[in-house]
Formats: structure tokens, sequence, C-alpha cells
């Protein structure tokens, strides 16, 4: 009889920090270290959070985000942030962070949220959160956010990935700009009519 045991967990930091280098045309997974000597404390610095997003557009939504693009410093440490801001009614669309856990807590207003667990299951897990709540979406699953208060809402995201990058679905379906998917092809996935898939194609 024979077995083995393995194990699986995140490094310890070998370092105090890495601030991204955004200079550096060294590709690796993630961005080069700056040199430590030349750090500064705004490589670990963002002003901002305070200003309400402009919900002034087709969603009714801003998302005003808070990762490695706008604090270098942020460069390996598995975390960032962003402020969602909602008009009454506004969205955040179906999305999807492919590299992070997200946890959202409502600082006002309210929020319909939810995400969907995946194949072959689908099913949507949702809630309505109110000031104070905490909902938590795993990583890489599609989730939304939708006002269904009356006034303003405010949220805070936190997520577990300095880049944890987001796929908005209805983009990336029906939107790629070098090319698009084929017509056909969405229409057996979606059972839509061809005018249909191209009317949606034409609007992303």
């Amino acid at each position: 009889m024979c077995f083995s045991l393995c194990f699986a967990f995140e490094p310890s930091p070998l370092q105090d920090f890495c601030v991204a280098d955004t200079t550096s045309s060294t590709s690796v997974n993630g961005l080069p270290c700056k040199d430590a000597v030349v750090v500064l404390p705004n490589d670990f610095f963002f002003s901002g959070l305070h200003l309400p997003g402009n919900t002034s557009n087709q969603l009714g939504s801003k998302v005003t985000p808070v990762n490695v693009a706008q604090i270098p410093g942020l460069n390996t440490l598995g975390i960032s942030i962003a402020r969602l801001d909602f008009a009454p009614g506004g969205v955040n669309p179906p999305h999807t962070h492919p590299r992070g856990t997200e946890i959202l807590v409502v600082l006002e207003g309210s929020l319909h949220v939810g995400f969907v667990t995946s194949n072959p299951g689908n099913r949507l897990i949702a809630k309505v959160l109110n000031k104070g709540d905490v909902f938590v979406f795993p990583v890489g699953l599609v989730h939304f956010q939708r006002n269904v208060g009356t006034g303003d809402t405010v949220a805070i995201a936190a997520l577990s990935s300095q880049n944890p990058g987001v796929i908005t679905i209805a983009n990336a379906v029906f939107g790629t700009p070098n090319q698009l998917i084929p017509s056909e092809v969405l229409t057996r996935a979606f059972q839509l009519d061809k005018n249909v898939v191209e009317f949606l194609q034409e609007k992303f």
C-alpha cells in the first residue's frame, strides 16, 4: 500500500513589501518590485473614497476601485478595496472577479445582492442588505448588486487580491471589442433569435 501527503498554503512574505515598479518592462505574475530605497509614503496611499461616484449613467452605479493600479504598495499583499455608489434602481450588473473573493458592507441605503453557484446547480444565493449588513461573494462566481431603496446607496467592498480583475458578463459575451463571438454560437447558447443577438452586440 502506498500513499502520499500534500500540503498547499499561501507562502509567507519574504520581504516587508514589494511596491509595484510600473516603469519596468519585466513580465512577471504581478508586478516587479521597486527598489525599497526609493519607496515613498505615497506608494501606500490613496485619497478619494469619501467622494461620491458619478451614477448618472445607464447602469445608475459607479465603482471606484483601489487596487494595485491606484496603490503600488498593494503589490503582492493580496488585498484591495472599492467604493460602490448606486442611484435609486441602479445596478452593478452580473460580473465576476476571477482572482478574488469579495466581502461587501452597506454604509447607506439598501441593496439586493446575490451570486450564482457553479454548474450544474446554478443556484441563486441572494439577500436584501441594509445599512451595516455584510455579504460575501466567493471567488470567481457571478454576482450582482441592485439598489432597492428610495435614495442613494453606498457600499464598500474588500477583495482578497491586489488585482482581483472584473469580467462583466454582458460586455464579455456581447461586446468583445476585437472580434465578436459568432452570432451562431450565441443564438444556440442563449436560445435567442439571431436578430436579438445582433441587436445586443450592437448595444455593447
